[in-house]
């Protein structure tokens, strides 16, 4: 259900916007997706687990948050964000 540490890193690589940057909206966004992703494929196995699915909820609320966070600083750079992520909206 977690990322592997070499998955996180190679995310922080790909979203960073300068060297050294683990904290960025964008580096953020991208652990969360990657996170969700591999729930949503956990819940396909396992319907009835209710307490991961709160988790779940939070990620995806926390997610939404920092997305918006981003789209109230710099429209365009929201865009290309999820433009790379494929989240929809």
């Amino acid at each position: 259900m977690s990322i592997t540490v070499e998955r996180k890193e190679a995310l922080i690589k790909d979203y960073a916007t300068k060297d050294g940057d683990t904290g960025s909206p964008e580096v953020q966004v991208a652990i969360l997706t990657e996170r969700i992703t591999n729930l949503t494929e956990h819940f396909k196995s396992h319907k009835k687990d209710n307490h991961s699915r709160r988790g779940l909820l939070k990620m995806v609320a926390q997610r939404r948050k920092l997305l918006d966070y981003v789209r109230g600083k710099d429209e365009a750079r929201y865009k290309t964000l999820i433009e790379r992520l494929g989240i929809r909206r």
